[in-house]
């Protein structure tokens, strides 16, 4: 008996000790998940936001320049009797073809369209303007206005648009300005605004002129085919006013009164080109014997707008060579230029979250949420007058990485695309998904979660 008393007593203590084993083995293996919980949350909880990176990618055929093409434009160059021109797209206003475009140069009447633009955008037209000594004593081409008369602002836009009269484009300057030399000014700043960098106004009419610029230099009315071009631009397509100024632009005949019907007379749009090119819409001639022949104009060709500028086109007896020149410019680009849709939704990689609940509330170094552009502030098609050869780059702005807690529709980072360094457009990319943060209460229910059920 005291010997079974004693192998049983053993073998009980043994058996004790074999339960107390196990019971703190189950206890390290909790612990030690604790603890590998608790690193991984402090890690996941301590990452740094704002991490971002740039991707540059190309969308579109394979850019491999045409040696046809190269020398077409070469032939093209030699054939035109500007000294100076220019073939921009008038939607996205970068550069199609050019020739000494940036060249200074006088320009001549060509200068009305902004005095134009500034008068529609500062003045009612339906406001009246009294001619003054100086406006009066403009030389040809005038409209003969005579000192003390008045005149709506609205005929004397079109007398100075459809016959290029300078005393009204003087009338014009100082009905916005108070002077023709502050209206200048004016010209000026709205060229910079523009972003032409080599243009200054001395006249609004377009005569030769000179005047000491902002650094007190002496300079020439004068400007450039490719600031031309912009500022011609910018009255189509960017101006508030750009509606008022395309119907008088392209308006035939206009009947002119002065208040008093002392005057009256049909003014006729000089601008033939209207008529010699289907799809030819707003422009301005322009001559003197410094600048030679000038023009500026347009053409629409469906969902295309091409603007050409002609700066020193021929001295007379060549007048009509502005519109041989014009012609060969709009053909260039209606047979080199296709409109393309750009695909302005690619697929993006998910961004990685950190510190946030994954899935069946599991704990991850990062949990991947999907982003996508988002094109409710700008639904339109992205569409873009682009050459066979030529690509559209598409730059990625991201965040690489963020700390928890995101939210569905949150900024994630922009998608541009541009061409020849000009924006396209520019969308914003947001989250797709809700992510949670992880919390000191999370960890707490997922710890007691673990004891109960380890």
């Amino acid at each position: 008996m005291n010997h079974r008393k004693c192998m049983n007593y053993e073998k009980c203590m043994n058996h004790r000790k074999g339960m107390n084993l196990e019971k703190g083995m189950n206890h390290q293996i909790v612990i030690k998940r604790l603890l590998k919980f608790f690193m991984a949350a402090a890690a996941a909880m301590t990452v740094c936001t704002g991490c971002s990176q740039t991707v540059e990618i190309m969308q579109g055929r394979p850019l491999s320049l045409s040696l046809h093409k190269s020398s077409e434009e070469t032939e093209i160059s030699a054939q035109l009797y500007s000294k100076s021109a220019v073939l921009i797209d008038g939607d996205s206003g970068r550069v199609l073809f050019g020739k000494n475009e940036s060249e200074v140069l006088p320009m001549a009447s060509t200068t009305k369209i902004m005095t134009c633009i500034l008068a529609l955008e500062n003045v009612d037209i339906k406001d009246t303007a009294v001619v003054s000594e100086y406006a009066a004593s403009m030389p040809e081409v005038s409209l003969g206005l005579k000192a003390g008369q008045t005149c709506t602002v609205e005929n004397l836009l079109y007398s100075m648009m459809l016959e290029s009269h300078n005393d009204a484009a003087v009338v014009i300057a100082e009905k916005v300005a108070g002077s023709a030399e502050a209206f200048a000014k004016m010209m000026n700043d709205k060229a910079k605004s523009i972003g032409c960098t080599d243009t200054f106004f001395v006249t609004p009419n377009g005569l030769d002129g000179e005047a000491a610029d902002e650094n007190g230099q002496m300079r020439s009315h004068s400007t450039t085919a490719l600031d031309l071009a912009k500022i011609l631009r910018y009255c189509m397509k960017l101006s508030e006013k750009k509606e008022d100024f395309i119907q008088i632009t392209t308006t035939m005949s206009w009947p002119f009164t002065d208040v008093n019907n002392e005057m009256s007379q049909t003014l006729t749009n000089h601008n033939s080109f209207l008529n010699m090119m289907r799809g030819a819409s707003s422009g301005k001639t322009g001559f003197t014997g410094k600048a030679g022949y000038c023009y500026v104009g347009s053409v629409i060709d469906g969902e295309r707008t091409y603007i050409a500028a002609l700066l020193a086109c021929g001295w007379p007896d060549n007048k009509t060579y502005k519109w041989r020149d014009m012609e060969k410019l709009i053909n260039y680009g209606k047979n080199n230029y296709e409109i393309r849709e750009i695909n302005t939704s690619p697929n993006l990689e998910p961004i990685d979250v950190y510190g946030a609940i994954g899935e069946i509330n599991q704990l991850h170094d990062a949990v991947k949420i999907p982003v996508a552009v988002d094109h409710s502030v700008d639904p339109a098609p992205l569409k873009i007058l682009l050459r066979d050869d030529e690509q559209v780059k598409i730059t990625y702005n991201m965040i690489e990485k963020v700390e928890a807690p995101v939210t569905k529709g949150q900024m994630a980072g922009t998608v541009i695309f541009s061409i020849d360094n000009i924006k396209l457009k520019e969308y914003p990319v947001v989250f797709e998904e809700n992510a949670q943060q992880i919390t000191a209460k999370w960890c707490l229910r997922q710890i007691a979660d673990r004891f109960l059920n380890p």
